[in-house]
């Protein structure tokens, strides 16, 4: 099988270490892959070089990235006969994370050929491809100040996190699904096709890539020891169960916010308006997990 390597320079660990080309390098080698790696140059590259990756015939092309990378990749590969793999080195890792491919040496190179492939969801917004989380509000508000960092990990999440917090207003949103209309003041709102941000954040415990729909999970504006709460419960699978959270369950939702903005897609910030359309492609994505995935 032929296979595509993309790597990205500029995310998580490769910023500081790039010691993963030269380890998919080495996979390639000793496995007798008929693979190349190539580096990414700048934002939407990825996406280029995988789609060049399935016009030359790569049956498995692979990111070796953060969430950004993955989602650039990703998008490229649905609706392909290609698999996409997945080496996550980012800040968050949260498609990794809930598939159970941590790091990159808890396996995820051994995952690419001893694994199997696993049909996904894939979500849009407004044309955006999302395969993790999309949101709004002050997860997208950290995403913008995250994305302007040389320094990132998830102390960099911590740094951008606190003062936006306490800048953040909420916004009234009008959330249209399957059973009917909602108003809500979000601080933030997500849609999670996983059950976490990443870093085990799990902010919709229960969630599944692969079942037709979608957790909407919207948070209202909380003082700081409510936060500090919530924070606790992202690590316990009972953040859903906090009153003031609202959870919606479906394949469709429309979002209507008073003024365009920001939202991110898997972390990467996206200016768009102020009507969000979210839809979902049903397993149309593969991925290669572990086999005891």
């Amino acid at each position: 099988m032929k296979a595509r390597f993309i790597f990205n320079p500029y995310s998580g660990r490769n910023r500081r270490n790039p010691y993963l080309r030269d380890r998919a390098a080495t996979f390639i080698k000793e496995r007798r892959l008929d693979a190349t790696v190539v580096d990414t140059e700048r934002p939407r590259h990825a996406t280029e070089l995988a789609r060049q990756a399935v016009d030359e015939g790569c049956g498995l092309v692979v990111a070796i990235g953060g969430d950004g990378t993955m989602n650039e990749v990703a998008t490229a590969l649905v609706d392909t006969p290609a698999v996409f793999g997945l080496i996550p080195c980012g800040s968050g890792n949260g498609l990794g994370r809930h598939l159970g491919i941590r790091q990159p040496g808890h396996g995820a190179f051994r995952t690419l050929l001893d694994g199997r492939p696993m049909p996904i969801d894939t979500g849009l917004v407004n044309g955006f491809a999302f395969f993790n989380a999309m949101g709004l509000g002050f997860e997208a508000d950290i995403a913008v100040r995250f994305s302007r960092q040389t320094n990132r990990g998830l102390a960099g999440y911590i740094r951008v996190g606190f003062p936006s917090f306490f800048a953040h207003q909420p916004e009234r949103c009008t959330v249209r699904h399957a059973g009917g209309t909602a108003e809500v003041d979000a601080f933030t709102l997500a849609v999670m096709n996983s059950d976490q941000y990443g870093n085990d954040a799990r902010v919709a415990p229960g969630a599944k890539l692969d079942d037709g729909r979608f957790e909407l999970i919207s948070v209202p504006q909380v003082g700081f020891l409510g936060a500090c709460g919530m924070l606790y419960r992202l690590g316990t699978d009972s953040f859903d169960q906090v009153k003031a959270v609202t959870r919606f369950s479906g394949a469709e939702f429309v979002i209507e916010r008073t003024k365009p903005g920001w939202i991110h897609t898997d972390g990467e910030p996206r200016a768009t308006t102020s009507k969000l359309e979210i839809t979902l492609k049903p397993r149309s994505l593969r991925i290669m997990v572990p086999a005891e995935a």
